[in-house]
């Protein structure tokens, strides 16, 4: 039964009451004055009333005035007495009999109102048969009440009562009084809230939404089915239960309950929020709260009512993207500084920098692999102190992972190592540090060059599981980024050491040399002295390299540097400047006789020197040119020009050592100029052979030629052999020259037989340097081959 119904069949029943009590105590007093003995007494006055007449006086007031309340209730009421017999009626309850289906023939005064609901039939007749039940419950006292909703519906209007019984004296079995209440209004207002629930419960129940009700204790007082699906509860297990113990993490207990006392002073700082709960399994769920507070009719809060959004999902999505976002600018800015970046340092210094800054990592730092020393060598970090990266175990050395830490594993493993919480994962040692500096996972990538893990890069972040499947591989694309810079550095610098240095003994090249000439000329030019530079020839090198292999040849180079270096005191003062010539620089000269002593020491020392081949002793000799400045030039690429022409002539002269002098520039210019007009000539085909016959004197006739090369200039006609082939020999032409003339000597000689011309043998003159060539029988072969009568 509703409260509205309550109240009013509540206060019917009162009045009800109060007037059969009055009723009853009225009779009670007469009978008590009269025992039913006496029929008349005297009043005030004296006058004599007859009290059995005056009692039926009463008696008919009485129920005058009680038939004038009991019409004027609007409920439909009857008086039963003991046995059921109805003794009294109001109006209501006549016009509510002839439409009432519970009611048949004698429902008014004198009928028994048992009867007629034993005996009902058709609609209604099952409810007839439970009031029946209810009075006889009540008359005998077995019950206090009775109660019974009915419908009553006619063709036009549809209608429902209420049906009350109580005795007609607390505490007495003489009789009951039967109330039926119209209850229509009520019930539509029911039947309309009940919709309305449904229609909010349905509502609720079909869109994924979570809906909760608490009151001020936080006691569960309603949720709804997607709250109960999402958590793994019943709902009986629940409701009344306190929320923030079933539901609420420990973490953020005192938050939530901060937040729930904000929301019951109707702050409006708590009607949103977003909030974890937990499921029944412990795990989180992340939920985006719309609240609002419960009242009662006076206004006051009575609890809070919530209406949730699960978003954990939607979260981890944006976490997700802010994650990918926070690697993505790590690798965009490090791929824009590899692009700019020419320095390794600088590279390793400015990524950590990036992984920090715009990476939002806690920590990030880049180490080297020492082979020697078997660890991995910090060389660049950002986001911490020093002394962290000092404790780190950083070991190379397989000791089962005490001291070798997650950095020695992607080393050797050459792979990713991810911890997802180091304060949990056994291979992180110093998990307090890490948990004072706020780390919580770690990822360590290999930088590999070539296959060879070369060093790692190792990025901190705050989050617990940070470094997922799509982190990893944007990381990883980041890590082989490096890398490749890594290697193009090195490359880059090995190029640049190669465009100074010779590759094979570390000193520097010709360039080097001559910058680093220049700046000892500026020098001793500020200082007014002489400046000598030595450029030094090893005899017999050619014959060693060939006959013992290039192996042998450049150890011979690398031990020749070494001891030059050793004797010169500075590495700096030499170069290697052709396949088997040096140069060295003597700063600073005071007199002229302190060269020529000097190199006559340098000289013997060195041919005094054991070299040591393929376990044999080598005694290696040296011729030297020398120019001094300012006599033989005035910048270095002039100074070292002049010292290779002494260098010649010495050779040239058998000397071991020669001074530069001006006659013997001009007579390098001119050699220079004629090796010119050979390749000239040679493109030009100005060279001609003439043939020299060999005569039978006998018989008077040739038997032979010999095929002579001769250069038939077109500035000065012909140039005498003796003037042309030393240059040729000098400067390799008498190579391609001398396969011109096999060529030529054999087209001839082809020629003139095919003119049937007597055929001649003709010898070829070839130079000692086109017998060391190891293709020479090959081209021989090659140039007969063209004919089969060219070897006749």
């Amino acid at each position: 039964m509703k409260p509205a119904q309550s109240r009013l069949l509540g206060d019917t029943s009162a009045e009800v009451a109060g007037l059969i009590a009055t009723l009853y105590e009225t009779d009670r007093r007469l009978q008590e004055l009269t025992a039913g003995q006496v029929d008349a007494v005297a009043g005030r006055d004296g006058q004599a009333f007859l009290l059995q007449r005056a009692q039926e006086n009463l008696r008919h007031s009485e129920a005058a005035r009680q038939a004038a309340i009991l019409n004027a209730l609007p409920a439909h009421i009857a008086l039963l007495d003991a046995e059921g017999l109805i003794v009294s009626v109001n109006e209501a309850w006549l016009q509510f009999a002839g439409g009432n289906s519970i009611q048949r023939p004698g429902h008014g005064i004198g009928g028994n109102y048992l009867e007629i609901c034993e005996r009902a039939r058709g609609e209604g007749a099952s409810e007839a048969r439970q009031v029946a039940k209810g009075i006889r419950a009540v008359l005998g006292g077995r019950a206090k009440t009775f109660s019974i909703a009915y419908p009553c519906h006619s063709p036009t209007q549809q209608r429902w009562f209420q049906l009350r019984v109580t005795p007609l004296a607390e505490g007495s079995a003489g009789g009951a009084v039967v109330m039926h209440v119209d209850v229509t209004a009520e019930r539509h207002v029911e039947d309309s809230l009940r919709e309305s629930e449904r229609r909010f419960s349905d509502m609720l129940g079909n869109v994924e939404l979570a809906s909760l009700m608490l009151d001020r204790q936080a006691r569960i007082l309603y949720c709804n089915e997607y709250l109960l699906r999402l958590t793994g509860w019943r709902h009986e297990e629940i409701i009344g239960r306190d929320w923030f113990r079933l539901f609420i993490p420990p973490d953020s207990d005192g938050a939530t309950r901060k937040g729930f006392a904000a929301l019951l002073g109707n702050l409006p700082a708590a009607w949103h929020s977003e909030r974890e709960i937990l499921t029944r399994a412990g795990k989180r769920r992340l939920i985006r709260w719309n609240n609002s507070v419960l009242r009662s009719g006076a206004g006051d809060i009575t609890g809070t009512a919530s209406i949730g959004e699960d978003i954990t999902e939607q979260k981890e999505a944006e976490n997700r993207i802010k994650r990918l976002n926070r690697v993505y600018a790590v690798l965009s800015g490090i791929n824009s500084l590899i692009v700019r970046v020419r320095d390794r340092e600088e590279l390793f210094r400015e990524a950590c920098r990036i992984a920090v800054e715009d990476g939002k990592f806690r920590l990030a730092w880049i180490g080297l692999v020492d082979r020697q020393a078997m660890r991995v060598k910090p060389v660049a970090w950002h986001g911490v102190a020093e002394d962290i990266i000092r404790r780190m175990p950083l070991d190379l050395a397989d000791t089962g992972g005490a001291g070798r830490g997650l950095a020695g594993d992607a080393i050797r493993e050459r792979k990713a190592m991810v911890s997802d919480d180091m304060t949990l994962d056994p291979r992180v040692l110093l998990k307090k540090e890490a948990l004072e500096r706020g780390y919580r996972s770690l990822a360590v990538l290999p930088l590999l060059v070539a296959d060879e893990a070369v060093g790692v890069l190792a990025l901190y972040a705050g989050e617990t599981a940070f470094f997922d499947d799509e982190e990893m591989k944007l990381l990883r694309e980041l890590a082989g980024d490096i890398s490749h810079a890594i290697d193009h550095i090195g490359k880059r610098e090995r190029l640049d050491y190669l465009a100074y240095y010779d590759e094979l003994t570390g000193l520097a090249n010709r360039t080097l040399f001559l910058d680093r000439m220049a700046q000892h000329l500026r020098s001793a030019a500020g200082g007014g002295h002489k400046l000598a530079l030595f450029v030094i020839d090893l005899e017999r090198f050619r014959n060693i390299n060939d006959s013992l292999g290039r192996p042998v040849g450049d150890a011979l180079l690398l031990q020749v540097a070494q001891w030059l270096t050793r004797n010169a005191g500075d590495a700096n003062l030499l170069a290697r400047v052709g396949p088997d010539h040096f140069a060295a620089v003597l700063p600073e000269v005071r007199q002229d006789g302190d060269i020529a002593h000097l190199l006559e020491q340098w000289i013997k020392a060195f041919l005094d020197h054991p070299f040591r081949l393929n376990d044999a002793v080598f005694r290696i000799a040296i011729k030297v040119g020398v120019a001094l400045y300012p006599d033989d030039g005035a910048d270095a690429e002039t100074l070292f020009r002049n010292a290779e022409a002494a260098l010649k002539k010495a050779k040239t002269g058998g000397d071991r050592y020669l001074f530069h002098t001006q006659k013997m520039t001009e007579a390098l210019a001119g050699k220079l100029t004629l090796e010119n007009q050979l390749r000239q000539a040679l493109v030009n085909e100005e060279f001609v052979l003439h043939y020299q016959p060999k005569v039978n004197l006998v018989r008077g006739k040739p038997t032979s030629a010999e095929a002579l090369i001769r250069w038939n200039d077109p500035r000065t006609g012909l140039v005498s052999p003796a003037r042309f082939i030393p240059i040729l020999e000098e400067t390799g032409l008498i190579t391609e020259v001398g396969r011109w003339a096999l060529r030529k000597a054999l087209s001839d000689y082809l020629r003139w037989r095919a003119a049937g011309l007597p055929a001649v043998r003709i010898a070829v003159n070839v130079s000692p340097l086109q017998l060391r060539n190891r293709g020479f029988i090959d081209e021989i072969r090659q140039a007969i081959g063209i004919d089969a009568r060219a070897a006749a």
